[in-house]
């Protein structure tokens, strides 16, 4: 009779109700076989899921469980103290079993799934690289050899990676056979250990269900609907999107003018195209957590906020449930709505916690609201990352937007409206105004003189310092609205301004960049500072939005400025300097869809790294990646260029006595994150040394200079000059 080994033990339970580590093998290795199974994958995670905990066969381990459990551990005597690293022994079993490819396919995933996929060299990550864990690996398996004999018969000898596995990609493959153990391996650990928490995943409606629900909301929404222009037209664009929806999955976009129905449209089509080509989840991913809860409130209202899952920092704590905790970790389940963050430092984390929810993706639909908005710096990792699920992983994208990008090296994608120059006309709202001499600079009084001649108007600027400036000038019921003001405050000023504006009282704001992307706010006339033409036909969506003013045979007029400064250098400086290049141009027209094509060839010509240097951490040396290095570099928002400091507003103080009290709890963070403000490092260092920041917790900052109602953070009220280059 072979010897008993045990994975899992139980509190206060004797051995015999224990999970047995055969037991645990097995149900790992059916659940990531079944999870491989849609990229034609499944021996390999059955044969990962079989061998990554069979370092737990080692005496020290099983030691550790008796005696952990107050049980004795003699008869592993000659066993040494203290646990041991458990994931070795199984990578090293692959390589020895495999062979080179193979075996560093499997070898990764095993050493990984608890500390996560590592480099293959020292280099950069000294011992915890996969060629020094082989090493040690090969030493604990000598010591296994009983258990190692048991899982011959159990894996599957005669693999080959499947048909589209190519040496650019091969780091995604790993990827998703990583998602595939690690999910595997959660679920089950879960389901002996915490049969309560368990019982808490899922129960989610199907797809379909929520499909009835949502065409009947359309249905609703269309007959009740007056018949206005605008209606019309977002009516033509829902009828193309359900059209579009029965074309074969890939890559959609999705061009439509601001307030012409696109969030809805965009999950028309998803629904039916997932409903035509069984797709398993919709996923909308948004690039701002600042406007993340418009769209969730949005399908919240017509499926339930319970059926809707939010993954994202921002996350209100009181909308976050078990089950939608749970959901979150893995994705599992019909409806995600999250951000660029998550969704892409996904698919090149090294973490567990990141890569579980990976698999999850494969046969859905993925809408890319903003999709200009996509990092330049990191352009060519996302977009490869976009082309390899929509190649080999059954993902249909659709990039939803007004102002469309051309984004280099993408696959081409469909558009969905037949003539997005008849729309755009439909639709038109707005006269853009340029100034006529490029050298012609405002100063900030005479900006404040004109914008004071307007009884609602909003103005947006390219920094802090410039909302600080001009709002000083202007009468005091002006409302500043800028990201040193925490995510509580914003959302709170951003209710009175649209309550303002729907009763038609005197409102004017000056703003930084973020109410431009998706903030539903509708004024009679918007002032923009000189910046990317992008930036200027978002700023330009929160202008006649609704069409009022063409009822009565007018447009909202949008005047553009050039201010004291130029934008900030780097990015927003090449914005500025490629719309004045197209400004001097005969043929230039700011509100003609092509002119964005043109806009964005012309941008990222000019862009010197878009992240080609990064992708050669992947593709170099294959299979020998560098796994960890790029998981830890790959940062959408660089942490190390800001701080993040808690500010005293609203409810933030108990919380912030909490976390001075008892650390970092989840439900602390949860509810300090709508308290928060990122500081530039210059000027969070400059903070520090003058007194005005108090560490709270280990590497956790309150502000304890000036908050106000008016301009929050009060970092220019200080006296202070320094060089802003934060929205």
């Amino acid at each position: 009779m072979s010897k008993q080994f045990f994975a899992h033990s139980l509190p206060g339970r004797p051995a015999s109700e224990w999970q047995t580590l055969d037991t645990h093998l097995e149900n790992v290795a059916e659940k990531a076989f079944h999870c491989a199974s849609s990229f034609d994958s499944s021996h390999w995670a059955w044969n990962a899921a079989w061998l990554h905990d069979l370092g737990k066969a080692a005496a020290e381990f099983q030691a550790y469980l008796l005696r952990e459990n107050g049980l004795d551990d003699s008869e592993y005597d000659d066993a040494g103290p203290g646990r041991v690293n458990h994931s070795g022994a199984g990578a090293a079993y692959a390589q020895e079993t495999f062979g080179l490819i193979a075996g560093l396919t499997i070898a990764y995933i095993v050493a990984g799934h608890h500390a996560g996929l590592p480099d293959y060299f020292p280099s950069n990550t000294g011992r915890a690289a996969l060629q020094i864990r082989l090493e040690e690996g090969m030493n604990d398996l000598s010591r296994i050899q009983s258990m190692a004999e048991r899982l011959k018969d159990r894996l599957h000898t005669s693999i080959k990676p499947p048909a589209f596995v190519k040496p650019h990609n091969f780091h995604l493959w790993i990827r998703m056979l990583f998602s595939c153990l690690v999910d595997a391996d959660f679920l089950d650990t879960e389901s002996f250990m915490n049969v309560v928490q368990a019982q808490e995943r899922g129960g989610y409606p199907t797809l379909p269900e929520l499909k009835t629900i949502f065409d009947a909301h359309m249905n609703q929404l269309t007959t009740e609907a007056e018949r206005t222009p605008v209606n019309t037209v977002r009516h033509e664009v829902l009828a193309a999107c359900r059209k579009a929806a029965l074309q074969e999955p890939g890559l959609f976009s999705l061009t439509v003018p601001t307030g012409g129905g696109k969030t809805l449209s965009a999950m028309a089509f998803a629904f039916d195209h997932a409903a035509h080509y069984d797709k398993r989840r919709i996923v909308y991913v948004i690039p701002y957590t600042s406007i993340i809860e418009q769209t969730a409130g949005i399908l919240g209202s017509i499926f339930g906020t319970g059926n809707v899952v939010e993954h994202h920092s921002n996350l209100e704590p009181e909308k976050e449930t078990q089950r939608s905790r749970l959901a979150s970790e893995n994705w599992d389940a019909p409806i995600i709505v999250t951000t660029n963050v998550q969704f892409f430092e996904s698919l090149y984390s090294a973490k567990p916690s990141r890569c579980r929810k990976l698999h999850n993706l494969i046969d859905s639909v993925v809408i890319l609201d903003e999709a200009q908005l996509l990092p330049p710096k990191w352009l060519e990792p996302c977009v490869d990352g976009i082309n390899l699920l929509a190649r080999h992983y059954g993902v249909t994208f659709v990039f939803a937007t007004a102002t469309q990008p051309e984004l280099p090296k993408l696959d081409k994608p469909r558009e969905i409206i037949s003539n997005p120059d008849a729309l755009y006309e439909k639709l038109r709202r707005t006269a853009i105004v340029f100034p006529h001499d490029l050298n012609d600079r405002c100063d900030w009084d005479d900006i404040a003189a004109q914008l004071q001649r307007h009884d609602q108007v909003l103005c947006v600027v390219n920094t802090r310092r410039d909302c600080y400036e001009l709002h000083k000038r202007m009468p005091p019921d002006t409302i500043h609205l800028s990201a040193l003001m925490c995510g509580q405050h914003r959302s709170e000023v951003i209710r009175k301004v649209k309550d303002s504006l729907k009763h038609g009282l005197p409102t004017r704001v000056i703003s930084t960049q973020l109410v431009e992307a998706g903030v539903d706010i509708d004024f009679p006339a918007v002032y923009r500072a000189l910046a990317g033409l992008d930036a200027i036909a978002q700023a330009g969506g929160r202008c006649n939005r609704e069409g009022r003013l063409n009822d009565r045979g007018l447009l909202g007029q949008v005047h553009v400025f050039i201010p004291p400064q130029n934008a900030p250098r780097g990015l927003q400086l090449k914005g500025e300097n490629t719309t004045r290049e197209l400004m001097a141009l005969p043929d230039f027209n700011p509100q003609h869809p092509m002119e964005f094509t043109r806009y964005f060839q012309l941008f990222y010509s000019r862009l010197n790294d878009t992240g080609e240097r990064f992708m050669e951490l992947l593709r170099i040396d294959v299979p020998h990646i560098h796994f960890r290095t790029a998981g830890n570099k790959f940062r959408l928002i660089d942490d190390l260029e800001q701080q993040t400091v808690f500010v005293h507003y609203g409810n933030s103080g108990p919380w912030m006595d909490e976390l001075r009290r008892i650390g970092p709890k989840r439900q602390t963070m949860r509810k300090l994150q709508r308290y928060t403000v990122n500081l530039s490092r210059r000027d969070f260092e400059k903070a520090k040394a003058d007194g005005l920041v108090e560490e709270i917790w280990t590497g956790l900052y309150c502000w304890i200079g000036g908050y106000n109602e008016t301009h929050g953070l009060d970092l220019y009220g200080a006296g202070w000059a320094p060089e802003d280059l934060m929205v």
